[in-house]
């Protein structure tokens, strides 16, 4: 099994989580790893309960999959799965823009386009994971901005099945196309257009379904 950053103890049940969550996403620790507890705490730095918390949270989730006495592994590609989560990761930020876009002004932009700018960066030296960071951050604008905790707690649990899915098919994303994508959105929220504003989003999501029928 790859190696796993050591955790700082104080950080316990949330950073073993997040670090595990991480290795999933990033394919560290790609599709039907077997995720044993005593391993994982050892490499952490941790004592297995937070270990098992954390492995329950990403059941949940829908990152590890588990049947008991039996395994406990690292949950493959189910299209309809991440089919599903596409569609209401869309359908939310579709929703943040609308409610988000009237109250943005010069300094959201402003982040959109520096994140926009990054993206581009990381697209061109093939940084998958400086993209996608750049790539969340632009997003992040309308949904901070639409102050729906709701939405936001929806979006953290889903969205990382996406980003998976990304990792993995990174040489066939339409990055280039995003890019420009990112800037039509940055204008249409400059301008106050939320139809417009709305309409791109849904397309930039939409255009991810696209990674499902790629092998």
């Amino acid at each position: 099994m790859s190696e796993l950053a050591r955790v700082p103890r104080s950080l316990l049940r949330d950073e073993a989580y997040e670090n595990i969550r991480r290795a999933i996403i990033d394919g560290t620790l790609p599709p039907g790893t077997n995720l044993r507890d005593g391993d994982l705490a050892d490499q952490l730095g941790l004592s297995r309960a937070p270990v098992r918390q954390a492995l329950l949270r990403l059941i949940e989730d829908g990152l590890v999959e588990s049947k008991p006495q039996s395994y406990t592994r690292v949950a493959g590609f189910v299209p309809d799965d991440v089919r599903d989560a596409l569609h209401l990761v869309r359908a939310l930020h579709e929703f943040a823009v609308r409610v988000g876009v009237p109250r943005m002004g010069a300094a959201e932009v402003t982040t959109m386009r520096a994140a926009n700018a990054r993206f581009a960066e990381a697209v061109a030296a093939g940084d998958v994971a400086a993209a996608i960071a750049a790539d969340d951050e632009l997003h992040d604008v309308p949904v901070a901005a639409a102050r729906n905790r709701a939405v936001a707690a929806t979006l953290a649990r889903y969205t990382p099945l996406l980003r998976r899915l990304e990792y993995a098919r990174f040489s066939s994303l339409p990055a280039h196309r995003s890019v420009q994508r990112h800037a039509e959105l940055a204008d249409a929220v400059e301008a106050g257009d939320v139809d417009a504003a709305c309409s791109i989003t849904a397309t930039i999501w939409t255009e991810l379904e696209a990674l499902l029928e790629t092998p």
